[in-house]
Formats: structure tokens, sequence, C-alpha cells
């Protein structure tokens, strides 16, 4: 069974994806590409990306904005690639969440030194990076999309669990259900917005000692739902 770490370039220039490729695959990395923002993103929800290379410049989409969303919902390592060598952009770079910087022209051995210093302080290793564990028994493992109860797996819905993931990375206030759509769902706005309710009730069954008294998706009335679980 493959069990390799599975790393995407976002990068637009076929050129330096191909080398990209190259090098990480001779590393023995698995490698996916996405010459557009839309088709990255995608790939993010649907496969289990363990590090973004991230080109700032793309054809649809800037790759902050593409950083930004994906830190919403994951903590996925995201090394960014830029012609850009002010201080500025980098600090700003960093602060919307990429773990390093690398500015073009870059050497393919740097950029390799670089993908195993971020995995190594990420702690992502073959099988992912290790579950969140919160108090209660709750487990969260935002790489493999695999949630936990007392050391049991938890079959969440991709809904589901986007929500989950959503609301416990971001657990320092309430959303209200358009937030949900837009933010951890990725749906437009004129979606039913009802659906949010089904999706946390049918997600309390799951992961909650007494759905009726939930603990870890809190809900303030006239503010919309939060997440209340402490980390261990």
């Amino acid at each position: 069974m493959e069990n390799k770490i599975h790393i995407l370039i976002v990068e637009d220039e076929i050129k330096v994806v191909e080398a990209v490729k190259a090098y990480l695959e001779n590393e023995g990395y698995k490698v996916s590409f996405a010459l557009l923002g839309s088709a990255a993103l995608n790939m993010v929800r649907e496969k289990n990306i363990q590090l973004i290379i991230l080109d700032l410049m793309l054809p649809d989409m800037n790759g902050e904005d593409i950083c930004k969303r994906i830190r919403t919902t994951s903590d996925i390592p995201i090394i960014m690639l830029t012609a850009k060598s002010s201080e500025e952009s980098k600090i700003n770079g960093l602060n919307l969440g990429a773990d390093d910087y690398l500015i073009k022209p870059f050497s393919p051995r740097e950029l390799i030194a670089r993908v195993k210093a971020v995995l190594r302080r990420t702690k992502t290793g073959e099988n992912g990076t290790l579950p969140i564990s919160f108090q209660g028994g709750l487990a969260i493992n935002y790489q493999t999309q695999k949630t936990l109860k007392n050391g049991e797996e938890i079959i969440l819905t991709p809904n589901e669990f986007k929500l989950l993931a959503f609301l416990s990375q971001n657990s320092d206030r309430y959303y209200n259900r358009d937030q949900l759509i837009e933010y951890a769902l990725g749906a437009k706005l004129d979606t039913n917005d009802r659906s949010v309710d089904s999706h946390i009730k049918n997600l309390r069954q799951k992961i909650e000692e007494n759905p009726k008294k939930p603990k870890y998706i809190v809900t303030q009335y006239g503010f919309g739902y939060k997440f209340a679980g402490l980390k261990k």
C-alpha cells in the first residue's frame, strides 16, 4: 500500500512544475499539481494533501487569497513561491498562514531542503499529522479528515467534517448560518441556510455524549454556532 507524503504544486508555469515535480518525486514524495487556484482548492478538499507549494501569481486568483481560504479549514503546511522580494510581501505571506517563503528564481535543492524543514516543523509524517485531541474523547485529524470518539472512528459526511473542522479551528467566536455556508461549506449564499442546522444536528448526534446538551458545538440564539471543546 502506497504511503508517501502527498505534495501539491500550485503553479501555472509548466516548466517550473515539471522541474519541481521531478525533484520531489526523486526524493520519494507523491506529487500532484494544479495550474489554477480554483483547481487547487478542489484538490485540497478532495485529496489527502500534506504540503502545498503555492505560487502567488496565478491566472484566476492570487496565492494570498488561496492561502487565506485554505487556512479557514486546514493547517496544511504551505510554502509560497514568488518573484516579489520585498520584506513587506514576505511578512504578508507569513501573516496569512504560510509556513515558508521562497523567492524566484530558486534552486530546486533549496526547495527540497525547505520542504523537509517544514515537514519536520509541522510534524507531518507518512501517515499525516497527529490528531488534535479534545477533552471528552473527541480527536480530529485535519490532514486525513478523520474524526475519532474515544478511539473509535466516526464516519462524517464531507459537509459535516467541513463544519467541524472550521468551527474547531476558529473557536474564538460564533458564526451564523450564512457565514458557515460561505466559509466552511464553500457554497453560495443562496444555498438553503436551514441545511446548516440539519448538518449541525447530525454532527451532534455523532460526536456529543448528549446531543440535547452539547459540549462541543454550542448555540447562542441570535448569534450562531461555536465550537466550545477544550484541547487536552
